[in-house]
């Protein structure tokens, strides 16, 4: 299937989608989508470190080659409001992924705050502590992504998602909105999504069997239509369907397909 060259946001999916490496799967994927996120969950000094330069040098011909854009996701266990030592060794994991990917001259890069220890507390002093460290990050990494603009922040399940809320708004960065993520935790996703739109660039969609990140098939037909009509009338960003195998890729594609006739019978 060619990718939607009509859509008037980009439309993409994961760099794990045949079971290869990333060039592999970017060589599979171009011509099919418009953004690929690069997937970097572990990046360390073991089995699972960065690819070397001429990997980059390569992902960014062909991106011009096929009018690809890239997000990034950085890894999982970053700790970019923790104390002086956790925070400083996971901005350092940062700056050599910006400096390694700038090539690329990635549309986002997608990045989780980590704050399990306050999603139940009161402390208002911990928390506002935890806000400035993550806002101090967030303003250092600004300038190694090359804007606030291009950091954007995800809800992640299992928290509420005005959690980062507060840190967001003060320092300008964008969201990444997992509508996913708060179907999982059965919260009703569209008052967010309307109120964090306009400061939205990346949005990841997949659906639930039996755990997320599965097929956007799996959604049902009016969520889907739903959100796609609201996404063909206001955004301009990246739309990501956040899966990991083959067999979800064609198949959320198909369930997209059917839904954009859905809206244009109508």
């Amino acid at each position: 299937m060619k990718k939607h060259n009509h859509l008037p946001f980009r439309l993409g999916t994961t760099s794990f989608i045949v079971p290869a490496d990333l060039l592999t799967n970017v060589r599979f994927l171009a011509g099919r989508v418009h953004d690929i996120e690069v997937l970097l969950f572990e990046v360390d000094d073991g089995y699972n470190v960065l690819p070397g330069p001429e990997v980059w040098v390569e992902l960014a011909e062909l991106a011009r080659a096929h009018d690809l854009t890239y997000t990034v996701h950085l890894p999982l266990d970053l700790q970019l409001a923790g104390e002086d030592e956790a925070r400083a060794a996971s901005l350092e994991k940062v700056r050599a992924i910006m400096a390694a990917v700038g090539v690329l001259d990635p549309w986002a890069y997608v990045v989780h705050l980590e704050g399990a220890a306050l999603r139940g507390s009161s402390n208002n002093t911990a928390r506002e502590r935890w806000r400035e460290r993550a806002v101090a990050s967030l303003a250092q990494m600004a300038g190694w992504a090359g804007g606030a603009e291009r950091l954007a922040v995800e809800n992640v399940e299992g928290y509420p998602p005005e959690f980062t809320a507060e840190v967001v708004e003060r320092i300008g960065v964008s969201r990444c909105f997992d509508i996913g993520h708060l179907w999982r935790d059965r919260i009703d996703p569209w008052p967010y999504l309307d109120a964090w739109l306009e400061r939205t660039r990346v949005i990841h969609l997949h659906g639930l069997g039996k755990r997320d990140h599965d097929s956007v098939a799996r959604v049902p037909d009016a969520d889907l239509d739903a959100l796609l009509a609201r996404l063909l009338e206001r955004y301009r960003g990246v739309l990501t369907l956040e899966v990991f195998n083959q067999a979800n890729f064609e198949s959320s594609l198909d369930a997209v397909a059917r839904s954009l006739d859905r809206l244009r019978a109508e």
